[in-house]
């Protein structure tokens, strides 16, 4: 069995995501998910330099959050002149998908959505009755 046969969706997406633009920036939204809601728990970001990282790794990370989650998202960007951003303007883009997601939850298919094993997730709309 190959390395390769272990990756989670998330490994994929990285080594994807890496290939395609190089060094970025990873805005990281934690949450629970329950039965017919999605509640935001904590948020962060770091520069990914490389495809390294896998998903059990980015867990001990999470880990030490703070909070039982159940999902992770992920919003890849890159500076104007490429690469990741400076701190300033990672929390300020930070600061605005936490807006963006307080009005409304579909905004975490936007960036890349992971379950706790590191399978993709998305979110999907529910009628109440």
């Amino acid at each position: 069995m190959s390395k390769d046969d272990h990756k989670t969706d998330f490994d994929q997406w990285l080594g994807e995501e890496f290939a395609r633009t190089g060094e970025f920036t990873a805005l990281a939204v934690l949450v629970e998910i329950g039965e017919t809601s999605v509640t935001l728990l904590r948020s962060t970001f770091f520069n990914v330099i490389g495809d390294e990282v896998t998903w059990s790794e980015m867990t001990v990370l999470f880990a030490g959050a703070g909070a039982a989650w159940d999902g992770a998202s992920f919003f890849p960007v890159v500076g104007s002149d490429g690469g990741p951003l400076d701190n300033v303007t990672a929390r300020l883009r930070l600061r605005d998908v936490e807006a963006r997601l307080a009005d409304d939850r579909l905004v975490l298919n936007e960036g890349h959505f992971f379950d706790k094993w590191g399978r993709r997730l998305q979110i999907e709309e529910v009628q109440l009755q």
